[in-house]
C-alpha cells in the first residue's frame, strides 16, 4: 500500500512508496539512528555500509548499523523499516576493466594539458594515490619530454600514468619522436588526442608493442586512450589500423609481419574519451548527444568484428562537479576525465597569476580562439576570456591570415599596431627568432616557408600564439593580457561548486582531492538516487555535496 511518512512540521523529508519485502524489518540499536540533516548526510555519506530508512514515532531517520531480520524471528526491539540500500563503493561507478587494466582505484582520469600544464608533480600525485593522468608532452620539444619520462618512471616504477601523443599535421617530425621516444622509455600507454586522420606513427606505436602469450592470445603492451569529438574519427580508432599503413610499417623494417597480422584483429584503441565541451581543442559538442552516438557506433563495430575485449568509452569536457560525473556514469561512461579544473590546482605547471584567474571564473568567461598548432587550417581551441586580450588578438591574426598573402600585404598601419600593440617587437626580429626555434625544433618548417610567402605569415603569426601560452605557464611579467589560458565551461561550474568550501582558494587546489571529491560526490548522489526512486523525497539542502578538507 503506498504511503506517505513526514518526520516533522518543520522538515520536508517524507516517504511515498514501501519496502520491497514486509516480512523484513531493521533490527539494532535505536542510538544510531540519525534524525537531523548533518547526520543524514554522514549515513549516506558511509558508502561501505548499507543505509536503512527507519520510522519511530513519526520520525524519518537513517542509520549504518544493525540489520535486517524477518518478522517472524524478532528477538529484540525493532523498528518499521521504509526501505534499504546496500553499499556502494566508489570503485563500483563506471566499468571495472578499466580499474584492472591501468592498476588504479577510481575510473576517473586526468587530461593531458599541453607544455607541461598536466606536469610533473600532477601525474607524480595522482599516480602515486593509484589514479591515472595524462602529462601534457604536446608543444613540448624532445628533450623536455624525455626528461619528464625518466623523472615519472624514477617515481612511479609500477605506474599508473600515461604521455600525450597530440597529432601534428604540421610537424610530423615531433610527432614520429615522441612515438620513438615513448617506445624507447617502454612508455605503455599515451593520450592520443586532436586527430584528425590516423598517421603512421600512432600505428607503429600499437603495433610494435604486440605479441603472443603462451596461451596463442594476443598480448598488448602499448596502450591507446583516443580523445575524440567526431564518429568519423572515433571509427577509426574503433576498428583495426589500416592495412596499407602497416604494409608500409613492415617494409620499413620497423615492423614485424606477426605484429602486422596481429594489429588487424584488435581495434587500434582499448579507450575512447568522448570530448564534449572542453577547454583547448574542441568541437564544443553536447556530451549528452555526443555520447549515447558513440556508445552505439562502438556497439556496432564491436559486433561486427568481436573483439575479446570491447573498447571502453569514457566522458570528458564539461565535467567539473559531481552532478557532471555522476551523468556521466549513468549514460554509460566506462570512465570519466578531467582537464580545466586540474589547471587550477597547485601541481599545474601552470603560473599563479593563472591560477587565480582561472578560480574567479564563470561558465560563460571563455571564448573561441586559433590553435597555435593547426592555425593554418582553422582550428579553434576554447580558452579563457576574462582578464586577458588574447582571444580577441589572436582572432585578430587569423583575419588577417585569411585577408592577406603575405606579411608585406598587410597596410603599413596595421602592420605597425601588430608590432606594437600585440608583438611588442619589430617582424624582423620575430622572423628571426622563429627561424632559430624551428632550425632546433623542426628545420623543414623554415625550408617550406622560404618561398611560401604565406606560410611565412603564418609562422610569424605562430610565434604569437606559441609564446602566449607559455607566458600563461611561466607568469611572464608585463604580458599577463597575452595569456593564453585553456578554460572550459566546467572550470566555471566547479568554482561554483567550491565557492563557499576550503577548495574556493586555488592554493588549497590538490589534484587528489579535487578527484577523490568529486568521485565520491557522484556516489553520493547516486545513493540519493536511488533512496529517491525508492519513493523517499529529501530537501534540495541534502543534494549538495558539500568538499571538506581531510582531517
Amino acid at each position: 500500500m503506498l504511503s506517505t511518512f513526514s518526520l516533522s512540521k518543520d522538515n520536508k523529508i517524507n516517504f511515498t512508496g514501501f519496502f520491497n519485502n514486509k516480512n523484513l524489518v531493521w533490527q539494532g540499536d535505536f542510538s544510531s539512528i540519525a534524525f537531523d540533516e548533518a547526520g543524514i548526510k554522514a549515513k549516506v555519506l558511509n558508502l561501505n555500509k548499507p543505509c536503512y530508512i527507519i520510522r519511530k514515532a513519526g520520525q524519518i531517520g537513517m542509520t549504518n548499523e544493525g540489520y535486517l531480520s524477518d518478522i517472524e524471528n524478532l528477538n529484540s526491539q525493532h523498528f518499521e523499516t521504509l526501505t534499504a540500500v546496500p553499499p556502494l563503493a566508489i570503485q563500483q561507478l563506471g566499468d571495472p576493466s578499466f580499474l584492472s587494466c591501468y592498476g588504479v582505484k577510481y575510473a576517473y582520469k586526468t587530461g593531458a594539458m599541453a607544455n607541461g600544464i598536466a606536469s610533473e608533480e600532477m601525474i607524480i600525485a595522482l599516480g602515486k594515490n593509484k589514479i591515472l593522468s595524462s602529462f601534457g608532452a604536446a608543444g613540448l620539444v624532445p628533450s623536455r619530454i624525455e626528461a619528464a619520462i625518466n623523472r615519472i618512471q624514477k617515481e612511479l616504477p609500477q605506474g599508473a600514468y600515461a604521455f600525450n601523443l597530440i597529432h601534428s599535421p604540421s610537424e610530423a617530425v615531433i610527432e614520429k619522436k615522441a612515438v620513438d621516444l615513448y617506445l624507447k622509455y617502454g612508455v605503455i600507454t599515451v593520450e592520443a588526442s586532436a586527430f584528425l586522420d590516423l598517421t603512421p606513427n600512432i600505428v607503429y606505436y600499437r603495433a610494435s608493442g604486440l605479441s603472443v602469450n603462451s596461451n596463442n592470445q594476443i598480448e598488448i603492451r602499448n596502450k591507446i586512450i583516443a580523445k575524440i569529438s567526431r564518429t568519423e574519427v572515433a571509427a577509426k580508432f574503433l576498428q583495426p589500423a589500416p592495412t596499407k599503413i602497416l604494409k608500409s610499417l613492415v617494409e620499413q623494417g620497423l615492423i614485424t609481419e606477426l605484429q602486422a597480422n596481429l594489429t588487424e584483429k584488435i581495434p587500434l584503441a582499448d579507450d575512447i574519451t568522448v570530448e564534449a565541451d572542453s577547454g583547448g581543442h574542441t568541437d564544443n559538442r553536447s556530451l549528452v548527444c555526443l555520447l549515447p552516438s558513440i556508445l552505439t557506433l562502438r556497439d556496432e563495430i564491436q559486433e561486427k568484428y568481436g573483439y575479446s575485449q570491447q573498447v571502453r568509452v569514457g566522458a570528458g569536457g564539461g565535467i567539473g562537479t559531481p552532478q557532471a560525473a555522476l551523468a556521466a556514469f549513468m549514460m554509460g561512461a566506462a570512465y570519466i576525465v578531467t582537464g580545466s579544473i586540474n589547471q587550477s590546482c597547485i601541481e599545474a605547471g601552470a603560473s599563479e597569476h593563472t591560477k587565480k584567474l582561472l578560480a574567479k571564473a564563470g561558465m560563460t568567461d571563455i571564448m573561441m580562439a586559433p590553435a597555435a598548432d593547426m592555425f593554418e587550417m582553422g582550428v579553434k581551441l576554447q580558452v579563457l576570456k576574462n582578464g586577458t586580450l588574447f582571444g580577441m588578438r589572436s582572432q585578430k591574426l587569423f583575419e588577417f591570415y585569411k585577408k592577406y598573402n603575405s606579411i608585406e600585404e598587410i597596410p603599413v598601419a596595421e602592420r605597425t599596431q601588430l608590432e606594437k600593440q600585440i608583438f611588442r617587437k619589430s617582424i624582423e626580429s620575430i622572423w628571426d627568432e622563429t627561424v632559430a626555434y624551428f632550425t632546433q625544433r623542426d628545420p623543414e618548417q623554415i625550408h617550406r616557408a622560404q618561398d611560401n610567402p604565406k606560410r611565412k605569415m603564418a609562422l610569424i603569426f605562430r610565434w604569437y600564439l606559441g609564446l602566449s601560452s607559455r607566458w600563461s605557464n611561466t607568469g611572464e611579467k608585463d604580458r599577463e593580457m597575452d595569456y593564453q589560458i585553456w578554460c572550459g565551461p566546467a572550470m566555471g561550474s566547479f568554482n561554483t561548486w567550491v565557492k563557499d568550501s576550503y577548495l574556493a582558494e586555488p592554493s588549497n587546489r590538490k589534484v587528489v582531492d579535487v578527484a577523490h571529491h568529486i568521485m565520491t560526490g557522484a556516489a553520493y548522489l547516486y545513493r540519493l538516487q536511488n533512496l529517491k526512486l525508492q519513493g523517499l523525497n529529501l530537501p534540495n539542502t541534502y543534494w549538495n555535496y558539500f568538499p571538506n578538507p581531510f582531517s
